[in-house]
């Protein structure tokens, strides 16, 4: 026995026997692939790529078989619309250096949300809009949609068509509270004019900020890995069941205009009020405490002698503003630290209605939670010593104040 082992090591080290030996590994790594659905398997031999298995079955699936990426398309571009928007003329400013004096056509993506004809996009890409057309289904022709309301502040716009003109698929709204880092997503818009292009990816970061475009900050924003190009902004981001989680809006790139595998996405939470607040009363209120502020860190701290090591140093207080009227403090010292220019000499903020924050993200999440009316207890500290400012919050202005 010991021998017919020997022969057969001698045997695989021989450059025909490892050839061999290599095959039935490749072979039997084929089979498994093929069990587990990596690749299909033909009648002719051949193999091709398919759709890997998302984690969780689709909500209408009941035979315990995964949802495809396929079926969740099937299931849900005819729901998305692609949105072209005609602009007026727009004057150079500071917001915009590069204006359309004899304005243009913008184009972005958007997605039914009911029977009766209300579609949710971006607030920019129908900003400035004289006339709004929007094309569902393939075979479609564009129809006239009015805008109802928007949102710079959350950029979410509601738009309308007559339900008579379209035949309307509305896409179901999941919760974007759920959601956890890894979990798989399906982008599905309009990049470049392309409709109805399909991406996946995972969940790449949660409670993300962005910045609005009335420069105002989004909290609490979906980072993923999906493809996302200009022209998908306005489109649904769906999970694992085709339920929309979020609003595709915005893409960090490395200067040029391309997806760079960093998108992000209004989360479904946020859209859902503002769509609801626009369709009640055609406006959106934001709470609005009125600072501006840096993270402490252990170097700013030790450089500016700090009480605290981290939290939210005040930078700027709006005057007039509900945390002036509060009696909060900025300071008025220029100074430099680790090449970062700070404002030296302000309150520091420590928590929140008693939740510490490490940073100013963590204050602006905080009262982006509130109403205006709301009050909130700020916990500072101020010439070494900690105390407790009662804030009522104001209504949000609708620009930010450099």
């Amino acid at each position: 026995m010991t021998q017919a082992i020997d022969g057969l090591r001698r045997f695989f080290r021989a450059p025909f026997g490892s050839a061999l030996l290599g095959g039935l590994v490749v072979g039997l790594l084929g089979w498994v692939a093929i069990v587990a659905g990596w690749i299909d398997g033909d009648d002719d031999g051949g193999s091709q790529l398919s759709a890997a298995p998302l984690t969780r079955p689709a909500a209408d699936r009941d035979d315990g078989r995964d949802a495809l990426v396929g079926e969740i398309y099937d299931q849900v571009a005819p729901g998305v619309a692609f949105v072209q928007a005609d602009t007026a003329p727009q004057q150079p400013s500071s917001l915009n250096p590069f204006p359309q004096p004899e304005g243009g056509t913008a184009s972005g993506s958007g997605f039914v949300i009911d029977d009766e004809g209300h579609i949710l996009t971006n607030a920019h890409v129908v900003e400035g809009a004289r006339n709004i057309q929007v094309t569902l289904g393939e075979d479609e022709d564009p129809v006239d949609a009015e805008l109802v309301g928007k949102d710079t502040s959350t950029d979410v716009a509601v738009l309308e068509v007559d339900p008579d003109d379209s035949e309307l698929h509305p896409l179901t709204l999941g919760s974007s509270s759920d959601l956890q880092v890894g979990d798989p997503v399906v982008a599905i818009g309009n990049p470049f004019g392309l409709e109805r292009t399909v991406t996946t990816g995972i969940v790449s970061a949660l409670q993300r900020q962005i910045d609005a475009p009335n420069g105002f900050t989004i909290s609490d924003v979906i980072q993923t890995d999906a493809a996302i190009n200009p022209g998908n902004s306005g489109g649904a981001l769906l999970d694992q069941n085709g339920e929309v989680i979020g609003i595709n809006s915005q893409i960090a790139t490395a200067g040029g205009g391309g997806s760079v595998g960093v998108g992000f996405a209004v989360p479904i939470d946020t859209a859902r009020d503002v769509a609801n607040q626009i369709l009640d009363t055609g406006e959106v209120e934001h709470a609005f405490l009125g600072i501006s502020g840096a993270d402490v860190t252990p170097e700013i701290a030790d450089a500016l002698n700090l009480s605290v090591d981290e939290g939210a140093l005040v930078q700027r207080v709006v005057a007039d503003g509900p945390a002036d009227q509060a009696g909060i403090q900025a300071g008025d010292q220029q100074v430099a630290v680790a090449g970062q220019q700070l404002v030296a000499g302000g309150d520091v903020i420590t928590a929140v209605d008693g939740k510490p924050v490490t940073g100013m993200d963590d204050v602006i999440a905080a009262v982006n939670t509130k109403q205006a009316g709301d009050e909130v207890t700020l916990q500072i500290e101020r010439d070494g010593e900690s105390q407790e400012v009662t804030v009522e919050l104001g209504e949000r202005p609708a620009q930010a104040r450099g």
